[in-house]
Parts: C-alpha cells; structure tokens; sequence
C-alpha cells in the first residue's frame, strides 16, 4: 500500500481517543500484555531488485519464494532463489485494482489477493489464481455483504476455503469467507462470489517499534499466512506477528484463539509473511523511501504456536 501520509496524521490522531473504547460483545480481543515467547527474527537475504520495492505479498511453494508488491507494482510476481535474487518475473496478465497479499495452494499455483481499497469505495474484491508455469491467470469476483473494506490479508484453510480479514487502524478487524464455504477451486468466474461475516478481531497497541504510523499501526492487520499442514496462523501487523493454533484446520475457529504475539523486526512498512515448508516464518516489507530491507526468518515458528511458547511475557 503506498502509504498516505495526511491519512497517517488522522488515524494516529483519532487512536488516542478511541484505542481504549470498549469491545463489542462478541468481539475477540488480542491482547498485547497476556502474549508470550520472544524470539528473534534472523535475517534470510536482502533483495537487490527494485522491483521489490513496494513489496506486499510473499508465499512459499515447492518451487521457490513468490512475491509481489501492491498497487502500481502489482503487475508481475517475482520468483526468487535462497538468496532473494530475482530468477524470473511472471506477468499477471489480468485486469486488478490493488494486490496486497500473495498466498498459494498445494498444487503450486499462486493466489493473488486483490483486496486493497484504501478509501473503501470498491464495489468488489476479487482473487486472481496465477498458474507460475504456464502463466496463465484467472479472476474470481468476490463481494462483501457489508459495503466495501479495506483488507491486506489471503489465508486459505488447507481444504481451500479462503479467509479475508479487514485492516483497520483502531484495532477492529473483521474476518470473512465465502457464505457458501465455496473453496477457491470453485469460485465462480462469471458474478461475484457473496463473502459472510465469520467474526471480529480487536487488537491492543504494543510497543514495538516500526511501520510508518506509531501506535495505530501496531494494531493494523497487514498480512497473513498458514503453516503448510493448515495446522497454524499466522497475522501481522506493522510490528507484530500473531501466532493461533488450528489442529482441526478450521482458521476462522482458531482466531478466536488465544496467539502467542512476537515482535517483528523494526521494518520500515511490513506488510509481507509467509510459512516454508519446515514450519518457519519468513517477514518482507516495503522499501517505504529507504534502502530495500532484507527478508527475516523466525525458525520454528509453527513449534512456537503448537508447544504454547515460553513462560516469559513479551510485555505491552
């Protein structure tokens, strides 16, 4: 997302009065304080594409790193070697409005997640199915019962049934999926697919540092993963990853969860996660005016979720 610095000074503004506002009944809260585990995040490569500037979406296939950046960017997605080296760029080849995030599927295509709308006024969303071998691209109208959202966030259940959940500065971020749990292999290409509702996630500001707006940013919702066996979650924000549990599979019942909360490195607007196959967290950001910054890597990641973490607070 290219950031909106006006945006930025309001919503920083309207935190300090509505952050502490009372949840909604039926609203999962994410508490900052009641996480635990810190870990670190190594560095795995640095990018030298300036491609990749505007780096939004990451996911890990048998065959490589896939990325992609956002809106202006979007139109082409990167596979990359164990050095963050380009190999290849793959047009996308279909009309899009803003991908903010990048997810794949066992089958080795990659799902492009064309959600963004920073000033809500889409009257659809949609997913774009990328075959990385062939090239060929497919688009899956989807439409919210509610009017239009902001979101940055593609998770798919390992049954195919996708997730989409809202970013909102304030904290309140909504959770969608299909409202006939169609899976993304029988989305229609014809009219759009009637998202549903599954849930709200109200998260609390933290205090790790990063991202382009202090505080309210530490709350935003940026991008999200699942492990490869479908059994972890991951979110992010600016700062933070939130790490729940799906032993059945089932991601709209695990993020009602408690999660275990790391910090990220201090990325200057990350927006990027994915899980490989060994279980580990790989985090990308955009450039946001700078230097390109490295991809960093949590090990373990999905073993920190499923063993509960450590004793130790993480704070708040």
């Amino acid at each position: 997302m290219m950031w909106n610095r006006p945006l930025a000074h309001s919503v920083a503004a309207a935190a300090g009065s509505v952050l502490l506002a009372a949840a909604v009944v039926g609203v999962h809260t994410v508490p900052a304080a009641a996480q635990q585990a810190p870990r670190v995040f190594d560095v795995l490569c640095t990018p030298t594409d300036e491609g990749l500037s505007e780096l939004s979406g990451l996911t890990v296939t048998a065959a490589g790193i896939f990325a992609i950046g956002d809106s202006g960017s979007d139109d082409r997605v990167a596979e990359l070697d164990s050095n963050c080296h380009v190999q290849r760029w793959i047009s996308v080849g279909t009309p899009r409005v803003d991908v903010e995030d990048l997810s794949s599927t066992p089958d080795g295509h990659l799902w492009l997640a064309d959600i963004g709308d920073n000033n809500a006024v889409r009257t659809s969303i949609g997913l774009i199915e990328l075959d990385p071998t062939s090239g060929a691209a497919t688009s899956y109208p989807l439409v919210y019962p509610d009017g239009a959202h902001d979101a940055e966030t593609l998770l798919i259940q390992s049954d195919g049934l996708p997730v989409i959940v809202t970013k909102d500065y304030l904290g309140a971020s909504v959770v969608y999926t299909t409202a006939e749990r169609q899976q993304v292999q029988d989305l229609s290409t014809a009219s759009p697919t009637m998202l549903a509702k599954v849930g709200q996630l109200r998260f609390t500001p933290t205090l790790t540092s990063g991202g382009p707006v202090p505080h309210a940013g530490t709350m935003a919702v940026t991008g999200g993963a699942v492990s490869k066996d479908g059994t972890v979650v991951a979110l992010r924000t600016y700062t933070d990853v939130y790490l729940y549990t799906a032993p059945d599979g089932d991601i709209a019942k695990a993020l009602t969860t408690k999660p275990i909360r790391v910090p990220l490195p201090d990325e200057p607007q990350g927006e990027a996660i994915a899980f490989d196959a060994a279980g580990d967290l790989i985090s990308g950001s955009e450039a946001y005016q700078g230097p390109l910054p490295p991809l960093r890597i949590l090990r373990g990641a999905s073993d920190i979720a499923l063993s509960g973490g450590t004793t130790s607070s993480l704070g708040s």
